[in-house]
This record gives structure tokens, C-alpha cells and sequence, in this order.
């Protein structure tokens, strides 16, 4: 069943990891970006048992496609596509205040660690979840997509009593 609430209106959005180690987080993150309506998902460098991902109940490999690159340079995404790095930098964007590209790919890094000095280079922007330390590598692309979801969504009005109400 569909639900219009998180298709998007226009653009598309990938999500991936680099250097995902660990085959159940590649897994949830891999169906929670089928779930949330991703282009297509992608490791970087990820090893061989993260590429299992026990974990992607829903078979999102079946339905969409997964690119596994081996190295940066391997990496080729449509043109006018964003490369957005998810890190906890000081200067990266917080997410409550970052303005999601129509057409962008997010970037994980590995799950004890962050992103290489090497991808960072190669992202257009970083954003970063404003907690006070870093998250699981599902969780925060989770986290992602849905502020993705919720923020390129038209706004409605809220129904009956609520309707025109404010504090």
C-alpha cells in the first residue's frame, strides 16, 4: 500500500554507507530507504559480509538498485546530484536547518568511525544530526529520510477544532 504522505513531489535520493562493516546495518538501512522510496542505495569500500544484509526483510535489492563501488573514485552519480555527507563535524550543517537538495545522495560513514578525509572531499555538503554523540549507522540514514520525507512534503492543515488555532 502506498502512502502519499512520503512520495516525494519532485527529484529523487540515494542513500549509502562507506566502509559499513556490519551486515545488519546495511540491511535496515538498506529497507528503510525502500520503505522511505530511495532511487537506489550504495556502499563504498563496505566488506563482504556487510553486502549480505540479513537484516533488508523487505528484499529492497529486488527493488531498486544497490551499487557497490570499491573506492571513492569508483563512485559515479547522476549529473546534478548532491553528494551530502552525514558526519558530526563542527562546521556540517544541523539537520533542522538543512534544506534538502531535490536530487541528493547521503553518505554514511563506517559504524566506529567517520567518513574519509577522501569522500569528505568529494561531498558537496555535510549535515549533521545535532546529538551529543553519534548514532547507529541505520538509525541516522533512518533519521535522514525522514526529515527528507517531512520537510519536501506540502504542509496541510490540520482538520476541525485544530484548524486556525494557535497558542
Amino acid at each position: 500500500m502506498s502512502d502519499s504522505r512520503f512520495e516525494p513531489t519532485r527529484g529523487y535520493f540515494a542513500i549509502g554507507a562507506e566502509r559499513v562493516s556490519k551486515s545488519l546495518n546495511l540491511g535496515n538501512l538498506m529497507r528503510s530507504a525502500h520503505a522511505f522510496g530511495a532511487a537506489f542505495t550504495f556502499t563504498v569500500g563496505a566488506a563482504y559480509s556487510a553486502l549480505e544484509a540479513y537484516a533488508d526483510t523487505s528484499r529492497s535489492a529486488q527493488h531498486l538498485p544497490h551499487y557497490d563501488w570499491r573506492t571513492v573514485g569508483d563512485m559515479v552519480f547522476p549529473r546534478g546530484c548532491i553528494l551530502v555527507g552525514v558526519e558530526l563535524l563542527d562546521d556540517a550543517v544541523e539537520l533542522p536547518r538543512f534544506h534538502h537538495p531535490a536530487r541528493a545522495a547521503y553518505v554514511l560513514g563506517p559504524e566506529k568511525g567517520s567518513l574519509s578525509p577522501e569522500l569528505l572531499a568529494r561531498c558537496d555538503v555535510t549535515l549533521k544530526i545535532p546529538t551529543r554523540f553519534c548514532v547507529n549507522v541505520a538509525v541516522a540514514g533512518a533519521i535522514v529520510m525522514y526529515d527528507r520525507a517531512i520537510s519536501r512534503r506540502p504542509m496541510t492543515r490540520l482538520p476541525g477544532p485544530y484548524a486556525g488555532r494557535s497558542k
